[in-house]
């Protein structure tokens, strides 16, 4: 009996489950907000994620002459794509990533007290939430924002959310990054994100690190590179993630749309390396917009690559 009670001792802990580390105390990030995107035709774009893939515009915001420059495309009550009608800055397509937490202003002091540069306070921007912006070691803009009571994105709560969506939430944003090093210690150490998992194309090559919020499921891709592409490519990259229950629905749905006639490309399910079924679509700028199932194809977690990264 002693030895049998040994060995139980032994096979308990490979049964349980990996305990999820504990997110740092304080203001929570509680999950993705929205991706912010240039866009060369707004009317085109607004045809693609409206038309085509189904969402609604909540509300936009105006250029001096009247004319829309930005139009919120609603995802979910606390996820949208922002796009503004502006050339291109310094990286591709994306002017800003950002994400939602329950106190804009604790996390401000917080991330100061961290050495994070940080603005002298937290503003409010013309929806009427509280936000403020941090820049990661790429240059990427950071926006952390807190949804008011009486801001447009509360306001429009349980509204455009057509049964149309092809999705209704994102699931990850993916971002180009130089060095991983620099990049997991902005991430993970600052700001309390969770690695999650590595993967590439190969035993010997890393390419993607996926980093989860810290007190939520929503996670960042790093995407890694042995050069960088330039601006006009970096769209295949640099991407949005949605997510669907059955990939080949999703697909079979958009080719029934009247909407498919207007996009030029053709659209295949594949086997991503992660073992999840997905399909990339393209917008009008060839910002990729990633339709993915939540689940492996056997429901089984993929292993992490061990794999050194391109650029340590």
């Amino acid at each position: 009996m002693k030895r049998i009670f040994l060995l139980l001792l032994f096979l308990v802990p490979a049964c349980v489950r990996p305990v999820r580390p504990q997110p740092p105390a304080g203001p929570r990030i509680l999950g993705v907000a929205h991706m912010a995107l240039f866009v060369t035709d707004l009317q085109r774009s607004r045809g693609f994620y409206r038309d085509f893939l189904g969402f609604e515009e909540a509300f936009t915001l105006p250029k001096p002459d009247g004319s829309d420059r930005i139009a919120f495309i609603k995802i979910n009550d606390e996820q949208y794509l922002e796009l503004f009608a502006e050339p291109p800055r310094d990286d591709g397509r994306v002017y800003h990533i950002s994400f939602y937490t329950d106190d804009a202003e604790g996390l401000r002091r917080a991330l100061e007290a961290r050495g994070v540069k940080v603005p002298p306070k937290v503003g409010t921007g013309k929806i009427g939430n509280t936000q403020f912006g941090v820049t990661d070691p790429d240059g990427h803009g950071v926006e952390l924002v807190q949804y008011q009571p009486a801001g447009w994105t509360l306001r429009e709560k349980g509204k455009f959310l057509p049964a149309s969506r092809i999705s209704s939430r994102i699931a990850h944003l993916g971002v180009l990054v130089d060095k991983l090093g620099p990049s997991l210690d902005f991430y993970q150490r600052l700001l309390g994100f969770q690695e999650t998992w590595r993967g590439g194309p190969s035993p010997k090559q890393l390419s993607w690190v996926n980093l989860r919020v810290p007190h939520g499921d929503d996670y960042l891709e790093l995407m890694l590179y042995d050069q960088l592409p330039p601006p006009d490519q970096r769209g295949v990259k640099n991407h949005v993630c949605l997510m669907v229950p059955d990939v080949a629905q999703a697909v079979a749905r958009l080719e029934s749309r009247p909407a498919r006639k207007l996009y030029p490309r053709s659209i295949e399910v594949k086997v991503g390396v992660n073992r999840k079924r997905q399909a990339n679509l393209f917008d009008p700028d060839g910002t990729r917009i990633e339709l993915m199932e939540p689940t492996t194809i056997d429901g089984q977690p993929t292993p992490s690559s061990t794999a050194p990264p391109p650029r340590p």
